[in-house]
């Protein structure tokens, strides 16, 4: 008798909830965060390298980062990924350090945030059902094998859904948290 992983299903579904919180993280919501900058690349050394490799993003003020590029000859090309980001931000250099300053949100780049929020959200319950239809697909194969009996693969069904029910009001939560903070700052 073949028996359904309960941990693996959960496990896997928590990980497009861990992916999904990440993608919230870099959405700008008018104050200053050190995952703001997480999405941006830089051409450094004939490669693309994340911003954290190389420099330090820190937060000295609520609506202020400051960038420290690690090497001098990183800077311009540092400064040019952040104004080419999808961030809408200005970058003031000074040596080697390049400060932020995070203007207050309209409203209209808040309603903007918001949506790409909700498509972040929506992308997280599509990998959350992708991983429920591969078990459920598991389960029917097993069944179809005579590995499982039909009440068994019934009951198994009912567990996959239910832990999908659950892991998607999970992900609801967390984006109607994050558009109230997106809206109110």
């Amino acid at each position: 008798m073949a028996e359904l992983d309960v941990n693996e299903i959960k496990t896997r579904m928590e990980k497009a909830i861990d992916s999904f919180k990440k993608d919230l993280s870099g959405l700008r919501v008018g104050r200053a965060s050190l995952n703001m900058l997480d999405q941006i690349n830089v051409n450094a050394y004939g490669s693309i390298m994340p911003l954290n490799q190389v420099s330090t993003v820190s937060v000295p003020e609520s609506r202020m980062l400051l960038v420290s590029v690690w090497d001098n000859s990183l800077v311009s090309a540092t400064e040019k990924s952040i104004k080419e980001s999808p961030l809408g931000l200005n970058p003031m250099v000074e040596g080697n350090i390049i400060r932020i300053s995070i203007p207050p949100l309209s409203e209209e780049r808040r309603v903007e945030i918001t949506k790409i929020a909700a498509k972040y959200g929506e992308n997280a319950r599509v990998s959350v059902r992708n991983i429920r239809r591969d078990h459920i697909e598991t389960v029917r194969k097993l069944q179809k094998n005579g590995e499982i009996s039909e009440d068994q693969k019934h009951k198994d069904e009912l567990s996959i859904q239910e832990i999908t029910n659950q892991i998607i009001e999970k992900i609801d939560s967390i984006l109607s948290i994050k558009e109230k903070e997106i809206l109110e700052n």
